[in-house]
């Protein structure tokens, strides 16, 4: 048997820690994680063929393991030319691989029994094992269900917690016959779980799944790495440690050689000392681990943390659940009480107080007697991920810093074509003009052309975005809505729809390696205006709407602008079609609140009352949503506002087979005689797919109507509703009545994320004899109209539920039954 340990990883979400070091080789025990597993490897299979996948910083590893001859092994290196993904890279060793082969990610620390996993591979007959577990957290990973005989039925690689459907997870340990590589095309991206699995299934190739349970842990953020060392400590796991044992005090010692101890100093519970540690006076131990050449001087104390090579430690310094990388300096009387990640090469001069856990980036430096309470330099948010559904948000100029701006253009004009044209656009905020000036100068440094529309709305780019071939992404930059202290920075595809996952992660991968294309000074790119992009805009709606439509209409209405970035554009189209109206808040100000939503809301549904008027529209600042206070003065709730639009849709529309798609927590209880309902987690949805549909909504004040753009648009949303209304001849008021009664709620569930996984199980589990569907989340029929449906919360720590029923009564009765459920289940 021979064995290929996957190393090629960039690490991106475990930042800073693999800034100068690849993912498989930080320290576990003062030896690269994946020396734990290649030792592994080799004493409980006895393989001494071990093949390695490289590709992000090759030569460190190269220069540790060598030819492996040090650890009685011998080593193959394969370096695939490019990214293939993971099961293309493999099919770079396929002369290598000519007998049954194991593949071990070498980021992984792990107790599992191998021989375990070969003898369940060979008592099946099987060409391809894929190894099993539960976790807690499945989102990172490949979902699985297998049957009774352990055959694989179905998974789905790294779903959004709506998507997860068990919390059994590929734990990327395989076993596979030669004859399987034979599936993978050679130099072409081919990825195990995305490709090969899918393409084996439908020929009716049998997949297994061996079921085994023990120590598991992908190391993919600090975290992450932190606990593993807890895990160690606590006894979890056992790894083999360097170095002589030697009792001291109230602990254990692994001494590695050059190991210098002061006879006053105080050890408890296990503490591992790499080459030339020396440890001075008075110094307290607890729980930790010293790599070569790191001095501890007098009266310091090292609790539950991790240093590694070549760190200097001052007196009286306190450092607690920390990870100190290489080469950094610590003056004296530091206190880092609460943890700190310390990125290589920092300076923290004396009597500097970290006062929570923080993370420090590389070559840092912190003044004498900074009280640090902030991560230098990226914010809490950026642990793992910086995108949240395409958007980076952060507190203006502290997470979200002209520097960061710059770096995030780069990294976008990067994965873009040289010589491409982009929009960056912006409202008028000088939070957003400050960054947007740093966004710009990075993308002209990667060579792309910047075309500036100035201060227009979003959805007055993305249309033109969808519009112009020419445009190959944009970019947005605006206040938030809900807190004036931060700024949304939105990347949008050619198409105007704002970008996936996948390209997230491209854009975070460059981000956090730094591997920028920049260009000869003579392929920078340039800077032109397009200050059109509102009168197009104004036309194309305009032009959408029969021109006698409103003309002779009594249609009397209110909008108001929330002082928002549409006050050139709607009041003039308004007027242009021949409404009736009222316009509030046209102006531009800066000194929104976040509580203005609500006040905007009283005013309106006041002055619809006061001067009789068919209905007033709030037009968020960026036109992406619209909310309706009815002619009675009512506020419409989003999802009756959608209810609304369908109703008058399918009573008015001259089309008669009109397709429209919805997520799947929109009601869902009436049935439409000219609507086609499609009900879909719509992140899934290409441009393409989504040019079938004439009306892409949901129950959030959310609308895209195809005839106009496949993008969100307040406002063109506005006149539709409006062009409705006149042609069905009723009050919006009458319309709403006319909807069958029914009961809609959703409410957030505290839940911690270790407990998501398990909740998508418990719910499947729950709704066996029912009628379920996981489309996304997990939906649990009632009766026929009733239902509750259950969705993990992507960033927070909540579950949203939902329910409807056919009154309050009943919701109630479902709500807080399955409230319950969660409860005891999360405490189970």
């Amino acid at each position: 048997m021979k064995a290929i340990v996957l190393a090629g990883g960039f690490g991106t979400r475990i930042q800073p820690l693999t800034n100068s070091l690849p993912k498989p080789m930080l320290p576990i025990l003062n030896r690269p994680m994946m020396e734990h597993i290649i030792l592994k490897l080799r004493d409980e299979l006895g393989i001494t063929e071990i093949g390695i996948l490289l590709y992000f910083k090759p030569e460190v590893i190269k220069e540790h393991f060598k030819d492996g001859s040090d650890l009685g092994i011998n080593i193959t290196y394969f370096q695939p030319d490019d990214d293939y993904g993971t099961a293309g890279a493999v099919a770079i060793a396929r002369e290598f691989l000519d007998e049954t082969f194991i593949i071990v990610s070498g980021d992984l620390v792990t107790n599992f029994d191998l021989k375990k996993i070969k003898k369940f591979h060979e008592k099946k007959k099987s060409q391809l094992t894929i190894t099993l577990t539960p976790v807690e957290d499945p989102l990172q990973f490949g979902v699985v269900i297998a049957n009774e005989k352990d055959r694989i039925e179905k998974f789905l690689e790294k779903p959004s917690w709506g998507e997860v459907f068990s919390d059994t997870i590929n734990t990327g340990i395989y076993v596979i016959e030669p004859e399987i590589l034979d599936h993978i095309p050679y130099k072409e991206n081919f990825d195990f779980a995305k490709d090969l699995f899918p393409s084996l299934m439908k020929q009716d190739i049998p997949l297994w799944g061996c079921p085994i349970k023990g120590y598991w842990r992908d190391v993919g953020n600090p975290e992450s790495y932190r606990d593993v060392y807890k895990d160690i400590f606590n006894g979890e796991i056992i790894l083999p440690y360097k170095g002589e044992k030697k009792e001291l005090d109230k602990g254990t010692v692994y001494l590695e050689e050059g190991v210098f101890l002061d006879p006053k100093i105080r050890v408890e519970g296990t503490v591992v000392l790499g080459k030339n540690v020396s440890i001075s006076e008075g110094v307290t131990l607890k729980d930790c681990v010293l790599g070569d050449n790191t001095k501890i001087k007098k009266h310091s104390e090292i609790l539950n943390s991790v240093l590694w090579n070549d760190i200097s430690v001052s007196t009286k310094v306190k450092l607690n659940n920390s990870v100190i990388c290489n080469n950094n300096i610590i003056k004296d009387e530091v206190k880092a009480s609460f943890g700190v990640i310390m990125a290589e090469k920092c300076l923290v001069n004396k009597k500097v107080s970290f006062e929570k856990d923080i993370i420090m980036w590389p070559d840092k430096v912190v003044e004498a007697a900074s009280v640090v309470s902030t991560n230098i330099i990226w914010g809490n948010k950026y642990k793992s991920s910086i995108f949240e559904e395409g958007s980076v948000i952060g507190r203006t100029n502290i997470e979200l810093s002209c520097q960061m701006a710059t770096k995030l253009a780069e990294a976008f004009g990067s994965i873009l074509p040289e010589g491409s044209n982009v929009y960056i656009s912006r409202d008028y905020h000088n939070a957003t003009f400050m960054l947007k000036r740093a966004f710009v100068a990075g993308m002209l440094s990667t060579g792309v052309n910047v075309v500036d529309p100035y201060n227009v709305p979003s959805n007055v780019m993305r249309h033109a975005l969808s519009q112009k071939e020419e445009m190959a992404a944009g970019i947005h930059i605006r206040q938030s809505v809900y807190d004036p202290s931060e700024t949304e920075i939105i990347f949008y595809t050619s198409e105007g729809l704002v970008v996936d996952t996948k390209v997230s992660q491209q854009i975070e991968r460059i981000f956090f390696r730094e591997n920028f294309r920049r260009v000869h000074y003579r392929e920078i790119g340039t800077i032109s205006e397009d200050k059109g992009l509102s009168e197009e805009y104004i036309e194309a709606i305009e032009s959408s709407f029969p021109k006698e439509l409103f003309k002779n209409s009594e249609l009397k209405v209110a909008a108001d602008i929330m002082n928002g970035s549409t006050s050139n554009i709607y009041p003039r189209i308004i007027n242009e079609l021949g409404i009736e109206n009222i316009i509030l808040n046209a102006h531009k100000s800066d000194k929104i609140q976040s509580n203005d939503v609500v006040k905007n809301q009283e005013n309106m549904k006041n002055i619809v009352r006061a001067m009789n008027l068919d209905c007033g529209f709030l037009i968020y600042p960026n036109g992406h949503k619209l909310q309706i206070v009815d002619n009675k003065g009512e506020l419409i709730y989003d999802y009756i506002l959608l209810l609304a639009i369908l109703s008058l849709l399918d009573n008015v529309s001259e089309k008669k087979d009109l397709k429209v798609l919805l997520p799947a927590w929109a009601p869902d209880f009436i049935t439409y005689k000219n609507i086609e309902i499609t009900r879909a987690k719509l992140a899934n949805f290409k441009a393409d797919e989504l040019r079938e549909y004439d009306l892409i909504a949901d129950s959030d004040g959310h609308f895209a109507f195809n005839s106009f753009g496949l993008n969100r648009d307040s406002i063109f949303t506005s006149f539709k509703i409006l062009e409705l209304l006149e042609k069905s001849g009723k009050k919006l008021s009458k319309v709403i009545s006319e909807i069958p009664k029914f009961c809609y709620k959703g409410e957030n569930i505290p839940c911690p994320s270790s407990s998501k996984g398990k909740m998508m199980r418990k719910f499947l589990e729950d709704g066996k004899n029912k009628k379920t569907t996981s489309v996304d989340g997990v939906k649990i029929w009632m009766n026929e109209e009733e239902w509750v449906l259950m969705v993990p919360d992507q960033y927070n720590e909540f579950l949203n539920l939902y329910v409807q029923a056919e009154d309050e009564k009943s919701a109630g009765k479902i709500f807080y039954k399955y409230q319950d459920k969660i409860e005891k289940w999360i405490s189970e």
